[in-house]
């Protein structure tokens, strides 16, 4: 795919089925995490990340890539093997995949990589959603989100390139299919 189009703009999406259940992992990564199948999984799922990585290094395309990695939810907490938790691990954040009302289902964290563009290291501490990346790669593509609608994400753009310093989104609405789950308000200029 890349070598058709790597000296013109290209979407590429890699939506990952790994660290869902049933947690399947090939026999070359079982048994090599001390984390269990989960582990296990999770190193199958970084190994995959950085042979994309390493593809786009290696065609001299890491500075006008842009790169986004997150994750549509929370750790997965269900699954035990006696006292032994086999899921994620959210952090000080209650809840998990399938919780969407608490933190832990909701908050995740997003790892952006734009080297000669974006400096490295940049943290930023503002709620985005995963409904920012359709403007953000609209704009990136130079195009315009549709007019005749509202949309519910923002480009995330300015709050990268540091000349917007709080996200735009005062509310953030979490729907499980039509039922709403949680709402986020994040008081502007607070």
């Amino acid at each position: 795919f890349y070598f058709r189009n790597k000296h013109r703009p290209f979407l590429l999406f890699v939506s990952l089925l790994h660290v869902h259940t049933p947690l399947v992992t090939t026999e070359k990564f079982q048994g090599r995490s001390r984390h269990g199948l989960y582990g296990d999984n999770v190193e199958e799922m970084d190994w995959m990340v950085g042979r994309l990585l390493a593809v786009i290094d290696k065609e001299d395309l890491k500075n006008t890539t842009f790169i986004y990695f997150a994750s549509d939810h929370g750790g997965f907490l269900e699954a035990h093997r006696g006292n032994s938790q086999l899921g994620g691990w959210n952090g000080i954040y209650k809840g998990g995949k399938g919780m969407g009302g608490w933190e832990g289902g909701i908050r995740v964290p997003g790892i952006v990589r734009w080297p000669g563009v974006l400096p490295a290291g940049t943290v930023i501490d503002e709620p985005t959603s995963l409904m920012d990346i359709y403007p953000t790669v609209v704009q990136l593509a130079g195009g315009a989100v549709p007019q005749d609608r509202v949309m519910d994400g923002h480009t995330l753009l300015p709050l990268l390139q540091g000349t917007e310093q709080h996200s735009r989104h005062e509310f953030l609405f979490h729907y499980c299919g039509v039922f709403l789950h949680a709402v986020r308000w994040h008081q502007k200029d607070s």
